[in-house]
């Protein structure tokens, strides 16, 4: 069993069942992330069900972003929508609320997935094909948790979650299972200001 000391702030290069099996209980204020789907880029992540469905055993809020089209896996309170203000392929996603309120909402924030959407919408493109928009995340964090919270990212991709904790004065813990994607994010966190960390 981890220690909270030596987990939180931190990004960790592992798989995240394996991690998540290791946390300390109640060490989590709230779950937010972005699984890989079964339905989208299958041939870079692969698919696998059991990290998902270990999710259900965290009893705090989660928000875990998710397919259009795809069933999810768990319970949930509510179902929110990214609309992602673009006219090509899917233009939406759906943000499943576990173990929370009960409200629908929609969030327009464009997609990230060129240099050239990033600019457009004063982010930063970092090659991560399932990239989410800061200020999503940042809005997401706003509205679920409060300062000094601990938010628990176990598909941390290239960092956004992270990042946005840092600059909301949240602590975080990020797991990354693909060791360029933690690099990445770790420098992302490097060039990031926080007064917690």
């Amino acid at each position: 069993m981890y220690k909270i000391e030596d987990i939180i702030n931190k990004v960790h290069c592992a798989d995240c069942l394996t991690f998540m099996r290791n946390l300390p209980d109640k060490c989590v204020d709230l779950v937010l992330t972005d699984p890989p789907y079964p339905d989208y880029h299958t041939e870079l992540y692969g698919f696998q069900a059991d990290p998902i469905n270990y999710l259900a055993r965290f009893k705090c809020k989660q928000l875990v972003f998710w397919s259009a089209k795809e069933r999810f896996l768990l319970d949930y309170t509510a179902i929110h929508i990214w609309d992602k203000k673009c006219g090509v392929g899917s233009m939406y996603e759906r943000i499943f609320e576990r173990n929370g309120g009960k409200n629908y909402r929609v969030y327009n924030n464009y997609l990230i997935n060129s240099t050239v959407a990033a600019k457009y919408s004063r982010d930063i493109f970092y090659n991560h094909p399932s990239q989410k928009p800061i200020k999503l995340i940042k809005k997401l964090l706003v509205e679920n948790s409060n300062d000094g919270d601990t938010i628990f990212d176990p598909f941390l991709g290239s960092g956004t979650t992270a990042v946005a904790c840092k600059e909301l004065n949240r602590n975080f813990i990020g797991v990354e299972i693909n060791p360029e994607y933690c690099k990445i994010a770790e420098k992302r966190l490097f060039n990031t200001q926080g007064s917690l960390f």
